[in-house]
């Protein structure tokens, strides 16, 4: 039973912060057994994705609709510092970027948030964020039994 419990805590730890807390407490629970780890970690990572990608896109179309009940969208863009910074790493880095560094830095509902704002194939986004969560789990696994 306690096996179980084990899963499951590292499970829905893997949806919400994946290599923050995920990944390590499987790397010290699960340190003999790959598999366990992988499938584990993936199937967390992959549902945390699936979640967050599809509630982000709720969300947005909530508060588009209120901005839109309340007249608070503008006709003509405006421009801030941050705006101009946000779009220049968009433009820069692109989906690839963004799904990169969630898993490390920033945590699933955030890079899913932002994937989806600035994103709308919600298939590739799934796809990019869950290819870049087992690249950063195998790197984890790896580097930890290396050292």
């Amino acid at each position: 039973m306690t096996t179980l419990f084990k899963i499951l805590g590292v499970y829905l730890t893997c949806t919400v912060l994946f290599c923050k807390a995920g990944v390590p407490t499987a790397l010290v629970l699960f340190k003999d057994d790959f598999l366990t780890y992988f499938l584990v970690c993936t199937a967390g990572g992959v549902t945390g994705n699936i979640v967050f990608t599809y509630l982000s896109a709720v969300i947005l179309k909530k508060v588009h609709e209120y901005r839109a009940k309340r007249h608070l969208i503008h006709k003509k863009p405006i421009f801030t510092p941050f705006n101009r910074r946000v779009i220049k790493i968009k433009q820069r880095f692109g989906l690839l970027g963004i799904a990169t560094i969630t898993p490390l830095i920033l945590s699933t509902p955030l890079g899913a948030f932002l994937a989806e704002r600035f994103f709308k194939n919600k298939r590739k986004i799934i796809l990019y964020l869950s290819v870049s969560v087992v690249f950063w789990e195998l790197v984890f696994y790896f580097a930890f039994s290396l050292f």
